[in-house]
């Protein structure tokens, strides 16, 4: 499926076109993800809310306002607060407005607080919750988009590093480390220093200089100003990007947010022992399946996290006497002292992967959730937890996912007759293919009439050797799979000479591999929006939403 959509640029118009990819042709795509995909309601025993089409979410809406007992004034109070804090355009407000009407919904997606945003996809999972919420609006329906930030994750190595690709065309990564960083605190918590203006300025150094550069580093330093909590940084720079889009911006940490969700965090820890079992189970019934089981959850797993007086976020588990112990200041609790202290202290308490998608649904009246392939898989398993505590099950509908090709790699592919899928075959069988219909078509005929001959005489040979002792003709078959192999890497030598005689080709194929797949992956696992906001300014945002169609289950490649 091919589209063409005309978007304004800094030159007047630009028209993108976009070539669906289906995800079966992918490398590295899960069985149970790409099934969903291509049919949903075959895999309704997992996923009991699946719909065939995303606009039929609307037809849980009553069902979703029916359940839905949170206060929203009290919410929408909340959610003003967090994002004027964040500097959030006015559409947002607007949206935080329109949520406090009972018959509003939310379309909900969220991600780590990624530095600098992380990589693309968060920006992908963003859009994807705009388009869907304004899909829904069209119809009639009164749809918001919010974006739940993730900042109670403590793993900070996973959200420390940016990449971007460079002047020379390559892949830099830059991380950043607060000086005395302690381990194990939410990310959310974790103070930027004065650090943060190195990396900023050596990563700006390695971006080629352009008329949106300024642009770029002002609203980095402007979110990531020392002093600032690296949560409400993240938050600060996706307000920056979506300030016309009317994204709301949550932030789960907040004490008025923690309050709110009290009351589910009493819920799993009544039901801890038969979360788990379900949990157990749903693991079984995956495997049986022919699917991966996606969380372990072992006979001491405990849905929630526990905060320390130290402020270390840290798993609790069951010990041998049936009570919790927290892994980090080894202090034990009976399931009754822990709901009593979810009821006083929720900030005591974080949700693990599991249980943090119905904390997120028990806060907002959420018709769909947008997420990437991992957390469809993962919402096969927690489907059990919705269960367990009687919450309608949310349908998770899959996030846009993109690959962006610019002009000067267009030129290469079509030089070349390459399209998209080609490049995965990898960087050595596009060198090979380049060489054979381009650079030099006789080397390959060659290699083949040598190897051709090479086996008609070991042939010869070991018709002959066979009668003489048959010893002989097993060392033969393993000479000549040396011989061929032997070949076969002077073969790759020739093909290599080949492209390293024209050094700007070399150049062009390495760039285009760094840039469309970087580390072997999608582009937007690895590449953080930056290097599109240098070249293009605000406009890319603007050219990604135009460019979301949700109605297509593949990964959308787009070419400037």
């Amino acid at each position: 499926m091919t589209q063409n959509i005309a978007c304004p640029s800094p030159a007047g118009k630009i028209e993108l076109r976009t070539v669906s990819q289906p995800f079966d042709s992918v490398p590295h795509q899960s069985v149970l993800f790409t099934q969903y995909l291509n049919d949903p309601l075959s895999l309704e025993h997992f996923y009991p809310s699946a719909v065939a089409k995303p606009l039929d979410v609307a037809e849980r809406i009553p069902d979703v306002l029916s359940h839905y007992t949170i206060d929203r004034g009290c919410l929408c109070d909340a959610l003003d607060e967090f994002n004027r804090d964040t500097g959030s355009g006015e559409r947002t407000f607007d949206n935080i407005n329109l949520l406090r009407e009972p018959e509003t919904v939310a379309v909900v997606t969220g991600q780590q607080a990624g530095l600098f945003t992380g990589p693309l996809y968060t920006i992908y999972k963003a859009l994807s919750a705009v388009k869907m919420a304004e899909c829904l609006s069209k119809t009639g329906r009164k749809a918001v988009p919010v974006f739940w930030i993730a900042t109670e994750d403590h793993d900070f190595d996973e959200v420390s590093k940016a990449s971007v690709r460079g002047k020379d065309c390559r892949i830099d990564d830059f991380s950043y480390r607060p000086v005395g960083l302690v381990s194990d605190v939410p990310v959310g918590d974790i103070s930027v220093d004065d650090s943060i203006s190195e990396t900023i300025k050596r990563m700006m150094a390695d971006l080629p200089s352009t008329e949106f550069s300024a642009d770029l580093e002002g609203s980095l330093r402007d979110a990531y100003a020392p002093g600032e909590q690296f949560g409400l940084a993240f938050a600060k720079l996706l307000a920056t990007l979506f300030s016309g889009c009317g994204l709301i911006l949550i932030d789960p940490m907040r004490p008025k947010i923690k309050e709110l969700a009290a009351p589910i965090y009493i819920e799993a820890i009544k039901h801890a022992e038969t979360i788990v079992a379900g949990l157990t189970e749903r693991s079984r019934e995956l495997v049986d399946a022919g699917f991966h089981a996606q969380v372990l959850a072992e006979d001491d797993y405990f849905p929630l996290f526990w905060h320390t007086d130290a402020g270390k976020r840290t798993a609790l588990r069951r010990s041998s006497n049936g009570r919790f112990r927290s892994k980090a200041d080894r202090r034990e609790f009976s399931l009754a002292e822990l709901a009593g202290i979810a009821a006083g202290e929720p900030e005591r308490f974080s949700p693990g992967v599991m249980l943090r998608p119905v904390v997120q649904d028990f806060l907002l009246p959420t018709v769909c959730y947008l997420g990437g392939g991992a957390e469809i898989a993962y919402f096969a398993q927690n489907s059990e937890v919705y269960r367990v505590l009687q919450r309608p099950v949310t349908p998770i509908l899959h996030r846009q996912s993109f690959t962006v090709i610019e002009r000067k790699f267009v030129k290469t592919m079509e030089q070349y007759g390459l399209n998209f899928a080609d490049l995965f075959a990898g960087r050595a069988e596009i060198r090979k293919r380049i060489v054979d219909e381009h650079l030099s078509p006789d080397t390959p005929r060659l290699f083949a009439d040598v190897e051709e001959r090479f086996n008609t005489e070991l042939n010869r040979l070991d018709r002959e050797l066979s009668q003489i002792d048959s010893t002989l003709a097993d060392n033969l078959a393993t000479r000549r799979r040396k011989i061929l192999y032997h070949i076969s890497a002077l073969r790759e030598k020739a093909y290599n000479a080949h492209i390293r005689r024209d050094e700007m080709l070399e150049r062009r194929i390495d760039a285009m591999f760094d840039t469309l797949l970087p580390n072997g992956g999608l582009q937007e696992r690895t590449l953080n929006i930056a290097t599109f906001l240098n070249s293009y300014g605000s406009y890319f945002v603007e050219w990604m939403l135009a460019a979301v169609d949700l109605d297509d289950h593949g990964h959308r490649v787009v070419y400037l």
